[in-house]
């Protein structure tokens, strides 16, 4: 998500330099995707937004089978 908007984060990533495009990096984040999904699920429920919340089983899925 950090990479997802062209704003202040376009100054961090200059700042920062580029991520790296190894395996490990990757791996790393698809569990901040899924850490963030899971935070979204948990506001969604909260919202009562149970479309939402189902289909955050979904992408948490997809994010699953790359991990594996």
């Amino acid at each position: 998500m950090a990479s997802a908007k062209q704003d202040e984060r376009t100054a961090f990533w200059d700042t920062y330099g580029q991520r790296d495009t190894s395996s490990a990096d990757a791996w790393r984040a698809l569990i901040y995707e899924a850490r963030h999904l899971g935070a979204i699920r948990l506001e969604r429920h909260r919202l009562g937004n149970v479309d939402g919340v189902r289909e955050s089983y979904v992408s948490l899925g997809k994010i699953l089978s790359a991990l594996v």
